[in-house]
């Protein structure tokens, strides 16, 4: 299992805009990709604007051949592009401890 963490940025002022379109995203285009197995959204507290994004992906390249060579990241993009205040900054990680 691979985690992707998104760590996004928003412009201000659109951040209930941007719930309604992250979850959409989410559940109408990314999920339809294959080795996709969930996700989790947090926004910021302290900094409104910004969004950590976990998806969980059976592999690696799930995400980075998969889903990023298909037109389900354009939709993606168009969807929820329109918002960020810069790139994300994207990272994938393996589990090596968990509490139960």
């Amino acid at each position: 299992m691979i985690l992707e963490i998104a760590d996004i940025r928003i412009q201000p002022g659109k951040q209930a805009e941007f719930d309604a379109a992250i979850v959409r995203g989410l559940t109408q285009v990314i999920s339809k990709s294959p080795g996709f197995k969930g996700y989790k959204v947090n926004k910021g507290v302290e900094s409104p604007e910004r969004y950590i994004l976990m998806i969980f992906w059976e592999t690696l390249e799930n995400h980075t051949v998969d889903f990023r060579s298909s037109p389900l990241f354009a939709e993606w993009r168009s969807i929820v592009g329109p918002y960020f205040a810069g790139q994300p900054a994207v990272e994938h990680f393996t589990l090596l401890a968990k509490s139960d």
